[in-house]
């Protein structure tokens, strides 16, 4: 009987799971479908109808498990497209999917980020489009994560916004931010999905620009809520915390608020938009938060989206559309409503009464039954539970079997992942190969152009250092020769002077030795006289005493003879030691004389080889100067060769740059083209110091190969006529530059090279970058020149007021001072002025070409506080 029992509900079982499995194989059938069909590489709008489906799926199954099994097996890596329209499906299954859907997605938070980190580093528009919405979207789920009672559609009522507040100001300022934050990553999506359009010159009935717009109806309604939840919020800080402190949040709600209004504007003009949704219209200025009474006056902006009048066409393909309600089993029910058999009478047969024994049989039947009945429901009761157990063994094995399929979608996407870089791993060893060996070719050569370089800057310091110290040496030499000199002619006006004495000591003896002589001849004929007399006497005396008296007179003469004798000889003695002294002096003369001039030849030798070997030192580092300039230009033509590959380069296409970028590497330009002239002007004067030049050509060089390079990054983004223009010039500039350089580079053309063709190359390319600058940019910069002006003017009354008063405090200390404390104070008052004159010296260097006036201004105070210094005298200013 229990066998017959239990019959009907083993068939019903089997039944119901039977219709389950289908059912669910019927429902992952539907939602793949679905969800291929409105993420896919086309650069098409998602249909509505698939991501209904989607929804649909997420609300029946109470969560988006089943779409995220599906979504992480999409290459998002491989397409910019991809990633956009599943980032604009996630966005919808957030807003209007099952409650569970933030939860499940929260789970796959880490995933959304790389992929957002991976497109931020691609050059791709679509690329820059999906890092800003993945950003948009985690910012999404961890707000709402957070905030659980608001939910990701922001559809709350202002109590539930209160609640979520609270009563602690801290709170409420916390969530203020975080909706400032919510709000930025919002508009900054929408901003850049117009500014490509516009940039692109898309409208908004291709599909192209459709496919781009599309996703912008869910940041409208996300943003007409935050904009109300913003207002709320900073009337409640108003009302609590002073203006002061909030002073920041009112200036970032009023950048938002301009910034939203524009896009509201934009997005209304637009056709695409008029069909799906109405913009509401947001007030003229924003809510005045200082006035509480404001408040009162602001209407929540509301977003409508119409009915569609007619219904969506479905494609051939599509499966039947899916039921939103359950239906119960048909077989099910119709076993429920057929009559219940009468097991008993089928196994005994109708009663025939009339018979006691049966009234027997039927109650210990019936008592058998009941029996029965209690061990059925034992029975029932274990089965129940065994069911219990059952059912929880096949759910954690249904969660296995989901999470096994789950990790075998992530191994194939990883395995195709891995392939795909597998494939451009290959490609890229292959090219990295092929740039391996350029690029060492190019390291060899760059470092024996550093060698050589350094080696060249080595002996330019040696040469240097041997130039200074040949210099002294030379300095030396001179002063040496100079002394020399001077004590060649203090020695030979020493001689001179001997020589005069000399000549003068001859005189005098010669007039000695003369009047000795003429003495010696006087005596010699007084002695011949007296001899004579002596004689006349004896001959005429004949008498004794004469005789006697003679003899007398003979012994004085020949006393006296005698004596003259001696003083002959002495004289005679003296006269030769005078001739010996000359002699000895004249013989000492000649040889200082000797001395002198072989000390003069010597240091004459030596001055010729040092001018000699100075000379070829200077030839040397002449040689040496223009060889390093040399390689200097060899390397500059190298990076502008490599710039000018660039421009035709197929890898360089993808690369882009702003006008404004390139508006200031074409103006570093020109500024490094005037040092380059000034630097070539210095070395033909001076061609033993190349410094400023090799300088000015490596700034060049770098910066004109800046310009190429941006210059075509630039003109990928242009419009086609100043894109072929731009690209042209860029051309263009390299050939030009080029020329120069082989100007420099040969010793014949070095005194005509003129760098004037390459200004004017520049100077056009500098023009197409300001025609393709955004207009309005001219108005900021009056505005600044204004500001500048301003700013100019109060300093400059600043410095006059300064002049003023330094001018008061000297005329007081020179009244009220003296002596050595005046001359400080002077000195002081000069070291202020002083300053004050660098400081407008500066200060007109600073401004000069932002602003006439105020450069004209300074240049005029300057001259002022010239002259002021000037008029103290040039002692007290060389001192400072």
């Amino acid at each position: 009987m229990n066998s017959i029992k239990q019959v009907p509900t083993r068939v019903k079982s089997r039944r119901t799971e039977a219709n389950l499995g289908a059912e669910r194989e019927h429902f992952d059938k539907q939602q793949l479908s679905s969800i291929s069909k409105a993420i896919n590489s086309t650069e098409t709008p998602v249909k509505e109808k698939h991501a209904r489906r989607i929804i649909l799926g997420t609300h029946r199954e109470k969560g988006a498990y089943t779409f995220w099994s599906y979504a992480l097996g999409f290459p998002l890596a491989s397409s910019s497209i991809l990633s956009w329209k599943f980032c604009h499906v996630l966005h919808k299954v957030l807003r209007d999917g099952h409650r569970n859907v933030l939860q499940d997605c929260m789970r796959h938070h880490g995933s959304l980020v790389e992929v957002g980190k991976l497109w931020t580093h691609l050059h791709d528009r679509y690329g820059q489009l999906v890092a800003l919405y993945t950003k948009l979207l985690c910012t999404k789920m961890e707000f709402h994560a957070k905030h659980s009672e608001i939910p990701p559609n922001l559809e709350v009522t202002d109590e539930v916004l209160e609640r979520t507040a609270g009563t602690d100001i801290n709170n409420v300022f916390q969530l203020t931010v975080e909706v400032f934050d919510y709000m930025d990553t919002e508009l900054r999506l929408a901003e850049t999905v117009i500014r490509q359009l516009n940039t692109s010159i898309a409208i908004s009935t291709l599909t192209s620009g459709q496919c781009r717009l599309a996703p912008l109806i869910q940041v409208i309604q996300d943003c007409s809520h935050l904009y109300h939840f913003t207002v709320k919020l900073l009337f409640k800080l108003h009302a609590c915390l002073p203006a002061d402190t909030l002073q920041g949040h009112r200036d970032r709600f009023h950048d938002q608020f301009h910034s939203l209004k524009t896009f509201f504007n934009k997005a209304r003009d637009m056709l695409y938009f008029k069909r799906l949704i109405q913009i509401p219209k947001l007030p003229d200025a924003p809510p005045n938060f200082l006035h509480a009474a404001s408040l009162a006056k602001h209407v929540k902006p509301v977003v409508v989206i119409p009915d569609e009048d007619e219904p969506e066409q479905q494609d051939d393909d599509d499966d039947e559309p899916e039921p939103l309600i359950e239906v119960s089993d048909v077989s099910t029910s119709s076993l429920q409503t057929q009559p219940q058999l009468d097991i008993f009478d089928q196994a005994f047969g109708p009663p025939n009464g009339g018979f006691d024994d049966r009234d027997l049989q039927i109650e210990s039947l019936k008592r058998d039954l009941e029996l029965l009945r209690a061990e059925l429901e034992r029975v029932k009761a274990e089965a129940q539970r065994y069911i219990t157990q059952l059912k929880s063994q096949i759910n954690s094995l249904e969660a296995e079997l989901e999470e096994q399929r789950a990790q075998k979608q992530r191994a194939l996407v990883e395995n195709e992942q891995l392939r795909m870089e597998l494939e451009a791993t290959r490609r890229r060893n292959a090219e990295h190969e092929s740039l391996q060996t350029t690029f060492i070719e190019a390291e060899k050569r760059s470092q024996a152009t550093e060698q050589r370089y350094n080696k060249l800057k080595e002996k330019h310091t040696e040469l240097v250092a041997s130039h200074a110290e040949l210099l002294r040496k030379s300095a030396d030499t001179v002063k040496m020769l100079s002394a020399t000199q001077q004590t060649q002619e203090e020695v030979e006006r020493t001689k001179q002077q001997l020589s005069f004495e000399v000549d003068r000591i001859k005189q005098e003896a010669d007039m000695k030795l003369e009047e000795q002589k003429f003495e010696m001849d006087k005596l010699k004929r007084d002695l011949e006289e007296k001899l004579a007399e002596v004689m006349r006497i004896k001959a005429t005396l004949q008498s004794s005493e004469k005789v006697s008296q003679m003899n007398s007179s003979m012994t004085a003469l020949q006393a006296e003879k005698e004596r003259l004798m001696r003083s002959v000889t002495e004289k005679e003695a003296e006269l030769s030691s005078l001739r010996q002294a000359a002699q000895v002096q004249q013989s000492s003369l000649q040889q200082e004389r000797e001395r002198n001039s072989r000390e003069l030849g010597e240091l004459q030798s030596k001055l010729q080889e040092k001018t000699s070997l100075e000379d070829k030192m200077k030839q040397k580092l002449l040689e040496e100067q223009f060889a390093l300039l040399q390689g200097t230009i060899t390397e500059a033509e190298s990076i502008i060769q490599d710039a000018a590959a660039k421009v035709d380069d197929p890898l360089h296409i993808r690369c882009t740059s702003s006008p404004d970028y390139l508006i200031s590497r074409a103006e570093a330009t020109l500024g490094s083209i005037d040092k380059v002239k000034k630097g070539h002007a210095d070395y033909l004067s001076n061609m033993g110091d190349a410094g400023g030049l090799l300088r000015a050509l490596t700034q060049f060089s770098h910066l004109a190969a800046d310009t190429i390079i941006n210059g075509s990054a630039t003109a990928h983004m242009a419009p086609t006529d100043h894109a072929d223009r731009l690209t042209e010039n860029c051309r263009s500039c390299a050939s030009q530059i080029l020329d120069y350089l082989k100007d420099l580079k040969a010793k014949t053309t070095l005194q005509r090279a003129d760098p004037a063709s390459v200004r004017i190359i520049v100077q056009k390319i500098l023009h197409l970058g300001q025609e393709l600058r955004p207009k309005g940019m001219d108005i900021r910069q009056d505005e600044l020149g204004d500001l500048v002006d301003k700013e100019m003017a109060a300093t400059s009354a600043a410095i006059e007021e300064a002049v003023r008063r330094i001018d008061e405090m000297m005329n007081q200390a020179r009244k009220d001072t003296s002596g050595i404390k005046l001359e400080v104070n002077e000195r002081f008052v000069l070291f202020l002025d002083s300053v004050i004159y660098r400081l407008a010296k500066g200060d007109c260097r600073e401004w000069e070409g932002e602003s006439h006036c105020s450069s004209f201004r300074s240049k005029i105070l300057c001259q002022k506080l010239s002259c002021r210094m000037g008029s103290h005298g040039d002692g007290v200013s060389s001192q400072l």
